[in-house]
């Protein structure tokens, strides 16, 4: 029961965490850019087998996705991909040197949408 718990906590963690982009990626398509919208869940899957791929690459001691991989990854907009495929490969969880960076870049994203949504893209270049 109490797993069950955690699992909703965690699912819902991650719905109010693709809100923003969501909600942006929508907006962008909205005016004619598409990109975000296609690259958020394209980028997803491919974090997520990267991660399902260095799962299973480590059982068999054989050769790893190099971390660096992972996190362009995440930040080319696979991270909800990655937060999935973490809980559900059980991988990558208690590393707190990865665990940091994999949130900075989540972070990034959040404060990326924040700044097209709310303030105009007043800190975006260009």
């Amino acid at each position: 029961m109490a797993r069950e718990t955690e699992m909703r906590l965690k699912l819902l963690a991650l719905a109010m965490l693709c809100l923003l982009p969501v909600i942006g990626a929508v907006r962008m398509a909205l005016n004619g850019q598409w990109l975000p919208l296609g690259l958020y869940p394209a980028a997803s899957l491919v974090c997520l087998l990267l991660y399902w791929q260095d799962k299973r690459q480590a059982r068999e001691q054989a050769w790893r996705t190099p971390e660096k991989v992972l996190h362009a990854s995440e930040l080319l907009g696979g991270w909800p991909g990655a937060l999935v495929a973490q809980q559900v490969f059980r991988h990558k969880t208690r590393k707190v040197s990865y665990q940091l960076v994999c949130w900075g870049i989540v972070g990034l994203h959040q404060v990326f949408w924040v700044d097209y949504l709310f303030l105009g893209g007043r800190f975006l270049p260009g």
